[in-house]
């Protein structure tokens, strides 16, 4: 039984020698010495148990049995290129998707992202806006900036950023029509639009739905930016963002934040995303300063 074929870099040494017709001239085109292509031509010969060139002074002229091996030679040649154009894709350096709500992408915190960039200008990132989860296990995401009452993944990276806290917010023409409750017991009366969408879990909503009755929500928007703008209007009163909704201006807070509607601000990565050292470096680099906003 014959011994199977090893040489694969011999390959690459013989279609040289039979495009350029000489051991001489293949060296100078692959950057080797002569005697060193003529050694693997050598070797090649041995190991495949033909002869492929007949040497004289005018060079090398492949034999029939190299004719024959000539096509199959350029589609390991072909293969070779596709395996290092495809090790090349694989080893690029990838965008950096960052999934987050809207006014996450805050003015500060894209300082941060050039920050960042500044020092780093061979990484990029994908934003992704927007209120709904998106699945980092399925790929969807690199990395999510999230409010969340529920236990992240157990398979996600996490990094708590801040606890965020959410309270009942009007307008002043809201107020001068019907004055603001001063408590969770005084709801009664009011008026109340709401956020409410088929793909994010519904926390503030539920709340609501608990404390009023139906006929007093006048509202509910698939959009948060409608529903900040129902409220300031004086549609009615509704869930707000502490920080955003104060940072704003033109909410009035009917009381102290509603302590069963805080949320944890956290930072979470893909497990396959966290195995990309340019991703662990930007988390490192970003979370901290990121956290400082909300301190």
């Amino acid at each position: 039984m014959k011994k199977s074929f090893r040489d694969w870099s011999g390959i690459r040494v013989f279609l040289a020698v039979v495009r350029e017709g000489s051991t001489l001239a293949a060296a100078k085109g692959m950057d080797m010495a002569q005697p060193t292509v003529a050694r693997r031509i050598e070797a090649l010969e041995h190991e495949l148990g033909v002869v492929l060139f007949e040497k004289s002074t005018r060079g090398f002229r492949p034999t029939s049995a190299a004719l024959a091996l000539v096509p199959l030679a350029e589609a390991m040649e072909a293969a070779a290129t596709a395996f290092c154009a495809k090790r090349d894709d694989l080893t690029a350096l990838q965008p950096i998707r960052i999934t987050a709500f809207n006014r996450n992408f805050s003015t500060r915190a894209m300082e941060i992202f050039d920050a960042y960039a500044e020092k780093h200008p061979d990484v990029s990132f994908e934003f992704l806006p927007g209120v709904r989860a998106f699945d980092l296990m399925a790929g969807e995401a690199d990395i999510a900036l999230r409010l969340s009452q529920a236990t992240p993944e157990p398979d996600l990276i996490c990094r708590k950023i801040s606890t965020a806290q959410f309270a009942l917010y009007g307008s002043d023409r809201y107020a001068d029509r019907f004055g603001l409750p001063g408590s969770v017991e005084d709801l009664h009366g009011h008026r109340f639009v709401t956020f409410n969408r088929p793909d994010i879990t519904p926390f503030h909503h539920n709340w609501l739905t608990r404390k009023v009755t139906p006929c007093q929500i006048v509202q509910t928007y698939v959009d948060t930016d409608l529903l900040s703008a129902a409220i300031r209007s004086g549609r009615g009163l509704g869930v707000m963002n502490v920080r955003l909704a104060e940072a704003d201006g033109g909410f009035l807070r009917c009381f102290d934040p509603i302590e069963e509607l805080s949320a944890e601000h956290v930072l979470l990565v893909s497990p396959e995303a966290w195995r990309r050292p340019e991703i662990k470096g930007f988390v490192s680099f970003f979370a901290p300063r990121y956290a400082a906003i909300f301190r």
